[in-house]
């Protein structure tokens, strides 16, 4: 029997499909592990999942044209969409891994690999939660597209730019997968990418007063940006907006010449209320740079997609977060309460996500909850909870009913 508007969801079935499906959900995570998938290098991963959503009954799947697999249930009215981006950084140092990070591992607990965490764990109970959906036929007026999105790690929201605006596809909400240790995340601070650059004039360097050192003309600015950090502004929720020097480079004739150009990048992490344009008046506006005559100026992105799509866009990244009392928060703790009989723990991220574009540029109210911890993102050993996959599952299952039957037509 269909899932009516009105009837009660019974959440023990949920849970104990998403419990029987976990041998399938563990065995497509480690298909994916074991497919080195960084940024624009996706084309294997994402063939991977169409082929999974595919088998397990999505009603449409496709390809866009910067090579994000769309995976689509039902045919209503109301458009959601779950996002899990794809595409995983490098290993590092192989010496630091205790297994192949490709191979990966699994014992009764743990699923080890490169993107068990960050974020294709999140994509698995994701496409699994589509099954339980088709299986117990939770399906209503609703449309859901389930994303798997590329290029999140060199530039979080680029994907979601291009699936908003060329796409053309514009959800009521959206559900972030990123790992919150099944937690309820509803924010985070936002990033910028600064570059600071100073210039001199280069000579020999057995004479260096005859020229004019670029990166002496760095060393005060680095000094006063290490104070600022300690100076920019702090939101009851969101914290403190940070920033840090990430890499320092330099142009010379030589090993023996004075260095004619010097210029950093700076990490900038935004909070609530923060701008890109306040962030880089206030490097402008210090004594040092203004004595060096620096120029500060923000990145672009313009990396060509694994499809060989270029679609530029400037290294800003809004700050977002939505109310407790929001539909969408609501829906996730009526979800987790009737399926764990507990509330949940409501938080947010450290890091950053594609809500930057989604919310943050495109004002679409998002909601985070995945499978998978913060700290186990990017670091060696990377692994996380089979059970925690399940539960996950079982969140997404439910999530677009409760959301149709208690608040699709509520004022958000």
């Amino acid at each position: 029997m269909r899932q009516g508007m009105n009837m009660k969801i019974d959440f023990e079935r949920v849970a104990a499909r998403a419990e029987e499906y976990k041998p399938e959900i563990t065995r497509f995570l480690r298909d994916m592990i074991a497919i080195p998938s960084e940024s624009c290098q996706e084309a294997s991963v994402i063939q991977r999942i169409k082929e999974e959503m595919e088998r397990v009954g999505f009603d449409k799947v496709e390809l866009d044209p910067m090579g994000n697999v769309l995976g689509y249930i039902g045919h209503g009215k109301h458009l959601l969409s779950f996002d899990a981006h794809i595409d995983t950084v490098g290993i590092g140092d192989r010496g630091l891994w205790q297994f192949d990070p490709y191979e990966g591992f699994e014992d009764e607990e743990y699923i080890g690999g490169r993107g068990a965490s960050d974020q294709e764990g999140g994509m698995a109970s994701a496409v699994y939660a589509g099954k339980i959906i088709k299986d117990l036929h939770l399906d209503g007026d609703y449309t859901l597209v389930v994303t798997g999105t590329v290029q999140e790690e060199d530039c979080d929201g680029l994907c979601w730019q291009y699936i908003i605006n060329e796409d053309k596809i514009r959800p009521e909400f959206v559900l972030i997968t990123e790992p919150t240790a099944c937690r309820i995340y509803r924010g985070h601070r936002g990033r910028m990418e600064i570059k600071v650059a100073t210039h001199g004039m280069s000579c020999h360097g057995s004479a260096p007063e005859r020229g004019d050192n670029a990166i002496y003309k760095m060393a005060p600015i680095l000094l006063e940006l290490r104070s600022l950090n300690n100076n920019l502004k702090e939101d009851a929720f969101l914290g403190k907006g940070t920033l840090t020097v990430s890499e320092i480079f330099y142009s010379s004739p030589s090993r023996c010449a004075v260095a004619d150009g010097c210029w950093i990048s700076i990490d900038r992490r935004l909070t609530a209320g923060e701008t890109w344009e306040q962030a880089m008046q206030e490097i402008r506006k210090l004594p040092s740079v203004k004595q060096s005559g620096a120029e500060v100026t923000m990145y672009d992105y313009s990396r060509p997609a694994y499809t060989g799509l270029v679609y530029p866009t400037q290294s800003f990244f809004p700050a977002w977060s939505v109310e407790e009392e929001h539909s969408i928060c609501q829906t996730l703790v009526d979800a987790y309460m009737g399926l764990f009989d507990e509330k949940p723990l409501i938080d947010k991220w450290t890091f950053s996500t594609n809500g930057v574009a989604i919310m943050g540029r495109c004002q679409i109210p998002c909601i985070g909850f995945g499978p998978g911890r913060e700290e186990f993102a990017h670091a060696p050993n990377e692994k996380t909870l089979k059970s925690e996959l399940v539960k996950a599952a079982a969140m997404y299952a439910v999530v677009p009913t409760i959301y149709l039957q208690k608040y699709a037509d509520r004022t958000r």
